[in-house]
């Protein structure tokens, strides 16, 4: 007999999300981590509405700011703003907010330990999940997530400033394949840049010239921090067996916003549901997990990818078409999780989620066959 039901390596949003549903539903779950919580990761820290809404609880006690409002440039030459009715995302810091996570997994009994590292081969559990992030080596212990390319991001802290509340301000194409932004928090306002994995030598410089464009002393940065951002190709494998990953260890980032928590948060879900499917009999495997993440999660990762092409290739056109109220009002659903995939859209909101795919199809064209680029798509 395995002495755990489920074992969890890594404690990040995920894997804390994850040990809370299944401990909840009754299962012994081992959750392991090697960091002593709270501790701190690079991440612009916001949580979008339909994130927030797949936990069973309520992440207010560290929400720093709450957004309604997004300012959207293009190449620090041209900008719009729209407001919505309701919360967009959620701004937080992963500090507070895995710490959180963490503590809510515990209280629903799940054994967490911390500074702890395992092999996931060798973990003395019936179930192993493996949610360390891009960094961690359980996907590649467990043989998953092995078609992932990677983004690049440089982010850092200034001091706060009022003009930034309940706003989230995004600078598209002032890298190649990502955008600049500026995220309100408590305390303070985190500023970043991303893009392409090829783009790291020209962060630095990038996001000089952000805090420039907006009038941020760029010399006042604190906490200037690189990190990577994995994206799944289609078709990557995430279970196999008793064995899955999730969150960032699989990849599970959307290749246009580089937002991973909701992917993080569903990815949850569905290993949990698979989980104790297998715990109860009534499943051998978890490859419902994997039906479930190509029916619920893909859609949306081959719909950024679309985007991010057009994005790329014709910055222009697809920022007209992105600023018309209409195309805000399918990015608003999509944000407050009213939309499952923009291609779920009726009417005239449809019809410019179309226009971009058009932008995108002509990029592919574009593109020069059997790059990478070509590969994501």
């Amino acid at each position: 007999m395995a002495t755990y039901d489920v074992a969890i390596v890594g404690a990040g949003p995920a894997g804390s999300a994850a040990a809370y549903r299944l401990a909840t539903a009754g299962a012994s779950v081992l959750l392991l981590d090697k960091a002593t919580f709270p501790r701190d990761k690079p991440c612009g820290g916001g949580v979008t509405g339909r994130a927030a809404r797949l936990l069973p609880f309520s992440i207010e006690p560290v929400v720093e700011d709450v957004v309604d409002r997004l300012e959207c440039g293009l190449r620090y030459r041209h900008r719009f703003t729209r407001r919505a009715r309701a919360p967009l995302a959620y701004m937080t810091q992963r500090r507070r907010l895995d710490h959180f996570l963490l503590q809510k997994a515990a209280e629903a009994g799940a054994e967490v330990r911390e500074r702890e590292t395992a092999d996931a081969r060798e973990l003395d559990a019936r179930i192993v999940i493996g949610a360390d992030g891009c960094n961690g080596a359980s996907a590649k212990q467990l043989g998953l997530a092995e078609d992932v390319v990677h983004g690049v991001a440089l982010e850092a802290n200034f001091p706060y400033e009022k003009r930034y509340a309940r706003g989230m301000v995004l600078e598209i194409a002032v890298i190649r394949g990502g955008y600049g932004w500026i995220f309100p928090k408590g305390d303070h306002i985190n500023v970043g840049v991303g893009g392409n994995g090829e783009e790291g030598p020209m962060l630095r410089a990038e996001l000089r010239r952000m805090c420039e464009a907006y009038g941020i002393d760029p010399d006042a940065a604190q906490d200037t921090r690189g990190y990577r951002l994995p994206m799944r190709l289609s078709e990557t494998r995430l279970a196999r067996g008793r064995t899955a990953v999730i969150g960032d260890a699989a990849g599970l980032v959307d290749p246009l916003s580089g937002d991973g928590m909701y992917e993080g948060f569903l990815s949850a879900k569905l290993v949990a549901e698979a989980a104790l499917d297998v715990l109860a009999g009534r499943a051998e495997d978890l490859g419902a997990y994997q039906t479930a993440v190509e029916q619920r999660i893909t859609p949306l990762t081959r719909a950024g990818w679309q985007a991010k092409r057009a994005f790329e290739r014709f910055p222009g056109a697809t920022y007209a078409l992105a600023r018309l109220p209409v195309t805000f009002r399918v990015l608003q659903k999509l944000l407050q999780g009213d939309l499952p995939d923009p291609a779920q859209a009726r009417g005239v909101e449809l019809a410019a989620i179309r226009a971009i795919y058009a932008v995108s199809r002509v990029a592919a064209r574009a593109t020069e066959p059997g790059s990478r680029s070509a590969a994501s798509s």
